[in-house]
């Protein structure tokens, strides 16, 4: 009888120990993942940040310890990938983001909780007093947030003002509406015999914790951070000490590219100049006039095209969503076996949400992939957004190649972890393909596209401009009024997005750009013989990857383009 030995792989191995190193630090993206989770709530302590620094650190000499020519192509894969990650997340702790990131926007600390810890699944027991653990853990979590805050007034590193004040409105709207509370939104598991039991328990966390450590969170930014904060002509990290620094690392790991602040500011005015071409023409199709800033104004202020309900912006998005599936099988050799579900953005959340987001599937089952569409006051919102929007986040965007990566045969970080730069880029590559795959229904649904483009590619602007430039909040909000076409409204909620979450904004354009690049590289080379399904099914294939390994996986692909999915791994 002969036996065969499974022969370890070291990068799928060190990929599972960098999953836990990362789950153990942030125990809720376990929980939105459907993974088991660490219990409690993530450390936010100084003390815990450099220590996740440095064990992320040796998982990055361990990767350069490992012979890569002893490797196949799929286990040098996973290392490039886990190694770029845990660079990324090391860069990111060393930005000491708690002491200077207080906004009301999702990417903080306390916002965050507000929104995700509410989305947690419960399908046993273990889950449920998993999360009441969670509730009560609130209280120290919230009193390390603060004392962050605190340790970076000492060193000069301090948020801004208008940001602190949003802040503390938010914490008093869920202190004002016991009876809404988000935190009761998670169901306990199905026929239960103690449901009743886990409800009160909840509640007693809630009056007991929960809502007292808010008020103290509150009462901390309105005391201690609120008066040293920056004023709105200096909402940028270079005025932080050490803020040109981070930024440079915040954009290398947000766009996954070695380009400057400098570059990509360029590549923003060259981009807003030439959509101005596009507007003057859709222009004079819809509305009869050429100018960009009345084709600008028009999509702003024409009355004919606000939404009319909420029910309509739901069905005109699960309308589109079907129009893509059903077009899928001609652009994409693979399709995920999960389906897109369309969900209102919860109304306690929609005033300061973003129009639209998407949030994966819970990996046990538990939560479909979401597409949540914000129907806070449809005549407030121009209808000419919602098909773009619905093709970014849903199919063939956000959902197609996430749920795609869900479903690969690779270690579990490589199926859940994102990088921005291929994510964002991946969606709004996707906005224009719609286009091509004829799912636009009229050309005041591609005027949304090009205000889409418009969006992304002032970003590259903006964004610069604020953290590396020495812009002002009103200089980068007057620009994008000048060159967007959406309210001043939602543009004072973006350009405060961009000073909350630095070089986040910048990874739309940057990936999209790069993707358009590999694909017309590989039309130029192919010739006759390029095939777009072929194509889509590469870039998909290997899951979320920096860009420089989509670049790479692309020319191996050219040079034997018959077969892609031998390299799906």
């Amino acid at each position: 009888m002969t036996t065969t030995t499974t022969v370890p792989k070291p990068g799928n191995e060190l990929a599972d120990e960098l999953l836990r190193v990362l789950l153990d630090a942030d125990p809720l993206r376990a929980v939105l993942l459907g993974l088991p989770a660490p219990a409690g709530l993530p450390d936010p302590t100084e003390r815990a940040e450099r220590a996740l620094a440095e064990r992320l650190r040796g998982v990055v000499a361990r990767a350069d310890g490992i012979d890569r020519a002893a490797l196949d192509p799929a286990d040098r894969l996973t290392l490039d990938v886990l190694r770029a990650i845990a660079v990324g997340e090391a860069g990111v702790a060393d930005a000491r983001k708690p002491e200077w990131q207080v906004t009301d926007l999702w990417d903080s600390p306390v916002a965050g909780m507000l929104i995700f810890l509410p989305m947690s699944t419960l399908p046993g027991p273990e889950e449920a007093d998993g999360y009441v653990g969670r509730l009560r853990a609130l209280d120290g979590y919230l009193a390390g947030v603060a004392d962050r805050h605190r340790a970076g007034v000492v060193a000069g590193r301090v948020p801004v003002e208008r940001l602190v004040r949003a802040s503390v409105a938010q914490v008093d709207g869920y202190l004002a509406a016991p009876e809404r509370d988000p935190f009761t939104r998670p169901e306990p598991p199905a026929a239960w015999d103690r449901a009743a039991r886990f409800r009160a328990e909840v509640e007693r966390a809630l009056v007991e914790v929960v809502r007292p450590a808010f008020r103290r969170y509150r009462d901390v930014l309105e005391a201690e951070i609120a008066p040293h904060a920056r004023p709105d002509d200096r909402p940028g990290l270079s005025w932080l000490p050490g803020g040109d620094e981070a930024y440079q690392v915040l954009v290398r790991t947000s766009t996954t590219t070695t380009r400057t602040p400098e570059e990509l500011h360029e590549t923003g005015l060259g981009l807003v100049a030439r959509l101005a071409e596009e507007y003057a023409q859709l222009g004079g199709r819809v509305f009869g006039v050429s100018d960009p800033a009345e084709v600008m104004r028009r999509l702003r202020e024409d009355p004919a095209l606000r939404c009319t309900s909420a029910e309509q912006m739901l069905e005109e998005a699960r309308r589109a969503i079907e129009r893509a599936e059903e077009a899928a099988p001609r652009w994409f050799g693979r399709l995920p076996a999960q389906r897109c579900a369309v969900r209102a953005v919860p109304e306690e959340d929609a005033a300061r949400a973003s129009g639209a987001y998407y949030l994966p599937a819970a990996l046990d089952g538990t939560r479909p992939g979401t597409y949540f569409q914000n129907t806070h006051d449809p005549a407030g919102q121009g209808r000419h957004v919602l098909q773009f929007t619905a093709f970014h986040e849903a199919v063939p965007g956000h959902h197609l190649q996430i749920a795609l990566a869900q479903e690969m045969d690779v270690p579990m970080l490589r199926r859940i972890f994102e990088f921005d730069a291929f994510d964002e880029g991946w969606a709004l590559y996707c906005e224009r393909l719609a286009d091509e795959m004829g799912l636009y229904t009229d050309d005041v649904a591609r005027l949304g596209m090009l205000a889409g483009d418009s969006m992304r590619a002032v970003r590259l602007v903006v964004d610069t401009g604020l953290h590396a430039l020495g812009w002002s909040r009103g200089r980068a909000l007057d620009y994008m009024v000048a060159n967007t076409p959406l309210a001043r409204t939602d543009l004072e909620v973006e350009v405060d997005r961009y000073i909350a979450a630095p070089a986040q904004a910048l990874s739309y354009m940057v990936g999209r750009l790069e993707i358009q690049r590999l694909r017309a590289e590989a039309e130029r080379r192919l010739g006759a013989a390029f095939d777009v399904r072929a194509f889509h099914d590469t870039v998909l294939g290997a899951g979320s990857v920096p860009m420089v390994t989509l670049a790479a996986r692309v020319d191996d692909w050219l040079a034997a383009p018959s077969d892609p999915g031998d390299r799906a791994g």
